[in-house]
């Protein structure tokens, strides 16, 4: 849909609004000294609605001494001067009118006695103490936040994606606790997508964090992870709050959202449900719930360990907020409960069940060129997926003292998954169905020894067994050029069983100078049971098994490994030394034949940290890498992996070797105005799994090689940057990727692949403690992929979010998208969306009414542009339609 000139004229209007409001401020400044007349560095300087607590605006002294806080409003204020050893001073102030410059110096007089009292009485929206940051949740609260995701948005260096995952810079959080105690691991976001934002006090953000607390200090950490804490009137008590939704202007649409808490001393007890049909996902990937996956952390065993599915019906969504494109109708309830049964024993429990039933429609066009054959399909898809998923987990903490603690969790995962389609392939119309089971099996157990001071030894078992068979039909036979058989119809059933059994011993031994030894031994054992069996038939009658399009494969690896790792630790420069070992034990039984491979090799690996200073910091890093193929890399029979295509293994064991480099700089740090960082990874794969692929129109067969040589090369860089005096954080981003690759294609001679990947943007967010706030930005992609044949398009997206706090009683805020597409034609090229969201309360912290609107200029559809190596393919997604939903929400 096209944009009318009337809806440039809201973006002019901001950027008037904007320039006037620049404008129209009262500017305090001043200079902050001592008794002996010495200026005083990092003074908090906090202004206050007189006989008010929330906080209008803060700053810190710079290294002169100076300081300037900007306001827009009129009236009586208080503004108060606070830093450690100084007694806290505190001056009234009245401005009657705007554009003027209050000058107020002060002189602090020396008091280091009263140093607690100073912290305590002193309410600063950023307190920095170590390795804790702590953000006064009040602070950056602008009156329309509703669950603890919208807060989260509005702190300063915490960065939320449009799913929910929230990373500090470029780096995820470990998880979001609440008082200490983590419910959801790495499954947080059905936390901060549901739980009100009302009882949270503070936020507190760990660096170096250590999942094991007997690690703190002696790990070398880099990991972040948010704490909520709790206003005192939301402990011990049960508390909650209800809130439905139901369509005004619009059928059948709905939302319900309940959270029910208690959190003491010692237990805590969270549930929650939420059914919706309006797009929304209130739980995220849940797989992030189920398998929350850690990196080289002690303790971590088996955490890569997932058993994959080899078909899917092609439910993939395009780059736009889940709402657009979800037409769903879920029922998720979650069950969460921390008891500690004693001084040394807290147990966990977590119960979860969700129900989904999710429409889906597009079409598309795909243009293939392959050499001197050239052709075009089309797809008009219409799918249906029902989904159940229950899971529950189970985690026991046992202090056995100060220094030994053992840790054992237990998961059950059971899910179902039912897709139907109805598919327009050119002009045949096949009717697809295919139901995935998933059953997870999950026991971990954890011993940690802390015997030293410095030195702590980690003791982990794990057993995983998880199965995911699947059954795939459809009533159409399309593959008359590849069978001669006269069937009208296809079916395949697959299973892939995994079982994984692992043990590991870890040492952690931090010497006095700060230098870290690890050594860890273990085995790990992986079986897989992949069968696969397709047919061809006859209405009901099968006709016949094709010979090459069944498997048979039982793949088994047993890796028996030793890793050495030594940092040692020089000033500011840290130099890291390690070394993997491992000897497998492979074997494989395809069809009654068994092979055996028993390979050893070693990783090594060498770093080096240099922190220049307290801003300049460089961390860089080589590997040498070895990768054992898996099971999906092996299998020697065809699978079909969509409803044209097939795919097949290598049949042979494989390690495939690559090496990396990475670079990455840091400028700044917490509190500074300026941040920066740039990320470079360059990787060079010595061998590699490419393709050897035939390509028809109503076919495609791939089958795995080995090539030698494929070259990488990312960066990354962002820039955080704070205005003072517009109260506006700004953010720009960075990122490029250059590939390159080799295939065959239709029995072509080996072919190299070039793609290029860039993308780049800006947004800028307000934090004004007034009635206008405002989010915008802009990010462009483009992509460019090269064989004989050069293909290349740029997209961009833009935003605007505005909101008004009218007064205590009544908000509203209106989000408007812009997506464009460089390679569409002109009436296709460019997509509008607006929401709306206005808030009105009845009575503080009970009831509230909301009015919320969506797609509200009504777009019907969104058209994508891709391009890869074989193709060009043009994609229409049929999107919710406008609604407009009245709710209500109760606290109790």
């Amino acid at each position: 849909m096209k944009m009318t000139n009337n809806k440039y004229y809201l973006i002019l209007f901001f950027l008037i609004f904007k320039f006037c409001y620049l404008y129209s401020q009262t500017e305090i400044r001043g200079l902050i000294k001592d008794e002996k007349l010495n200026v005083l560095v990092n003074c908090n300087i906090v202004l206050k609605k007189h006989n008010e607590a929330s906080t209008i605006d803060f700053t810190y002294s710079n290294e002169k001494g100076s300081y300037s806080i900007i306001i827009n409003q009129l009236g009586k204020f208080t503004l108060s001067f606070s830093t450690l050893n100084y007694e806290t001073q505190v001056y009234n102030l009245e401005i009657n009118h705007k554009n003027q410059i209050i000058i107020k110096n002060v002189s602090l007089r020396i008091k280091p006695l009263e140093l607690n009292e100073i912290i305590i009485n002193s309410t600063l929206p950023i307190i920095i103490k170590k390795d804790t940051i702590v953000f006064n949740a009040d602070s950056f609260k602008q009156g329309d936040e509703q669950v603890v995701e919208d807060l989260l948005k509005k702190i300063p260096g915490l960065n939320i994606d449009v799913d929910g995952t929230i990373k500090v810079g470029n780096q995820e959080v470990e998880k979001v606790m609440i008082d200490g105690d983590d419910l959801f691991e790495k499954g947080y976001k059905i936390l901060t997508k549901n739980m009100p934002v009302n009882p949270i006090d503070k936020v507190e953000l760990y660096q170096n964090y250590s999942n094991n607390k007997h690690l703190k200090g002696i790990e070398n950490s880099n990991k972040v992870a948010l704490n909520l804490t709790l206003k005192e009137d939301a402990k011990r008590v049960w508390f909650g709050n209800n809130q439905t939704g139901y369509g005004l202007v619009s059928e059948n649409r709905y939302e319900n959202r309940i959270n029910l808490m208690n959190f003491g001393k010692k237990n805590k007890y969270y549930f929650l449900s939420n059914l919706n049909n309006t797009g929304y996902e209130a739980t995220g990937d849940i797989n992030h719930l189920i398998r929350p996956y850690r990196i080289d952390e002690p303790g971590s065993i088996g955490d890569d360990q997932i058993a994959n599915t080899v078909l899917g019906l092609g439910f993939d969504t395009p780059n736009l907020k889940q709402k657009r494109t979800n037409f769903n109708n879920a029922e998720m309830l979650s069950l969460n409960s921390i008891f500690t049964l004693s001084n040394r024993i807290k147990l966990k429990t977590l119960g979860f069940f969700k129900t989904d039933e999710v429409d889906f429609l597009r079409k598309s066009k795909q243009q293939f060129s392959l050499g001197n054959s050239t052709f075009t399909n089309t797809e008009n898809f219409t799918g249906r997926k029902t989904e159940f998923t229950g899971f529950g987990k189970i985690d026991v903490t046992y202090d056995i003292n100060k220094t030994k603690t053992f840790e054992f969790t237990g998961k059950y995962n059971k899910a179902n998954e039912k897709n139907r389609s109805s598919l327009l392939f050119n002009n045949d119309l096949l009717n697809e169905r295919l139901n995935t089971d998933n059953q997870l099996i999950d026991q971990k157990a954890v011993y940690t020894n802390k015997f030293k001071d410095n030195t702590v030894f980690l003791f982990s078992g794990r057993y995983i067994l998880e199965k995911t068979p699947q059954n795939y039909s459809s009533n159409q036979f399309i593959f008359s050029d590849l069978f001669p058989e006269n069937a009208n119809n296809t079916k395949q059933f697959s299973k892939n069983k995994m079982q994984f059994a692992g043990i590991e011993a870890h040492i952690l031994d931090k010497k006095n100078n700060g230098n870290l030894f690890e050594i860890k031994i273990g085995n790990q054992l992986r079986i897989d049971q992949l069968n696969t069996r397709f047919e061809l038939l006859q209405n009901e009658y099968n006709l016949t098994y094709p010979n090459s399009y069944q498997n048979n494969l039982t793949y088994a690896s047993n890796d028996l490994y030793l890793s050495t790792k030594y940092r040692f630790k020089f000033d500011k420069i840290t130099l890291l030394a390690q070394t993997d070992t491992h000897q497998l034990f492979n074997q494989s039984k395809n069809s009654n034949i068994t092979s055996n491979q028993n390979p050893f090799f070693i990783i090594p690996k060498i770093g080096l940290d240099y922190k220049i200073n307290d801003k300049n910091k460089i961390l860089t890093s080589y590997s040498y890498n070895t990768t054992n193929a898996g099971v999906l890399d092996v299998f020697s029979g065809f699978i079909q992996t969509g409803f044209r295509s097939f795919s097949k293994g290598l049949k042979d064991f494989n390690q495939l070797n690559s090496s990396s480099a990475i670079l990455n700089y840091t400028y700044g740090s917490w509190g500074d105005k300026f941040f920066a960082n740039t990320f470079i990874l360059y990787s060079k794969n010595n061998s590699y799994f490419s393709t050897n692929s035939i390509i028809a129109q109503n076919y495609s067969q791939t089958e795995k090689i080995i090539i030698k040589d494929r070259e990488n090369l990312s960066i990354s860089s962002s820039i955080d940057r704070y205005f003072k005096p517009i109260k506006s954080n700004l953010k720009i981003n960075f990122g490029g990727t250059k590939t390159n690759f080799k295939n065959i294609v239709n029995n072509s001679n080996l072919r190299e692949v070039k793609n290029f990947n860039a993308d780049y943007g800006f947004e800028l967010r307000s934090g004004f403690r007034a009635s206008f706030n405002y989010h915008i930005g802009s990010k462009w992609n483009f992509n460019q992929v090269k064989t004989n044949i050069k293909n290349n398009f740029t997209n961009n997206m833009s935003f605007l979010d505005v909101s008004f706090m009218i007064n205590e009683k009544f908000n509203f805020q209106v989000q408007t998208e812009r997506y464009f597409f460089g390679n569409l034609k002109n009436t296709n090229n460019t997509y509008y969306f607006i929401d709306l969201e206005a808030r009105y309360v009845i009575k503080d912290n009970k009831l509230t009414f909301f009015l919320s609107g969506n797609n509200l200029n009504d777009t019907e559809k969104f058209i994508n542009y891709s391009i890869s190596d074989i193709n060009i393919s043009q994609t229409e997604y049929v999107l919710m339609p406008r609604y407009v939903l009245l709710k209500m929400e109760y606290r109790f």
